[in-house]
């Protein structure tokens, strides 16, 4: 991992080596920063499971961290959460949900994700952009334009990506059996994306192992058909390897 020391946090990202850059935290010219670690993956792959476990395992080794998510990661976000994922499936085209994914992302990353990685607190993320190219780019027959997606990022992001990507790849089938079964317990149906068909959710697989296979250095790819115990075991272990904890 390249060394961060003299960086700051920008409107572009925790970068900044320019000095005409607007720092978003002028305070922040620290050598080191939290960890940004995002679960990537379709539904009812188990990622809030396996990051509430890595936050456990994470504090017991005294790192301190935070638990977090998109869409619904702040107070605003919670409110876009409600509009992104209950409801009807077409109430909105996917350019009118990549634009909203992008406002959620931006509140996230602003006031809540660099605040913390700045104060040297680890970040866990159900969920960050490759979520977007998966599920409006790749998941859809009418998709957005990558390049639109793109462009997004920049605005929005900036250069700032996570320092690990853990995406939990599992059969579509079983995974929206095991979402819907979790769906039955909710009093907010979060189904929105689960109604959009097995084509769709097939789809968004193949993209995900796309993305993964593009960015092998930040990406790492684990078979979630695994038990929640073993799982945990194999995603403690590459933590350990890649952080050298």
């Amino acid at each position: 991992m390249a060394s961060l020391k003299g960086k700051v946090a920008t409107p572009r990202g925790i970068d900044g080596e320019k000095e005409q850059q607007m720092e978003l935290f002028p305070e922040c010219k620290i050598p080191t920063r939290g960890m940004f670690i995002t679960f990537e993956g379709g539904e009812g792959t188990g990622k809030s499971t396996q990051i509430k476990l890595l936050s456990d395992y994470l504090h017991s080794i005294q790192i301190n961290n935070i638990q977090t998510k998109e869409p619904g990661g702040t107070e605003v976000g919670l409110e876009l959460r409600k509009l992104l994922v209950t409801g009807d499936k077409d109430k909105f085209d996917a350019v009118a949900e990549a634009l909203l994914y992008y406002a959620d992302r931006r509140i996230h990353l602003t006031t809540k994700v660099w605040p913390a990685l700045k104060d040297k607190t680890w970040v866990l993320s159900d969920r960050f952009a490759d979520s977007t190219v998966a599920y409006q780019y790749y998941g859809y027959d009418k998709r957005v334009d990558r390049k639109l997606l793109d462009e997004l990022y920049t605005v929005a992001v900036g250069d700032f990506k996570p320092d690990l990507t853990i995406l939990l790849d599992l059969d579509p089938k079983i995974g929206l059996e095991r979402s819907f079964k979790k769906a039955m317990g909710m009093q907010t149906k979060e189904t929105r994306h689960e109604s959009r068909g097995l084509k769709f959710h097939t789809n968004l697989r193949k993209g995900y192992l796309e993305i993964a296979k593009s960015e092998p250095e930040r990406f790492v790819v684990l078979d979630a058909n695994k038990s929640i115990e073993r799982l945990h075991m194999d995603i403690v272990q590459l933590v350990k390897e890649r952080f050298k904890l």
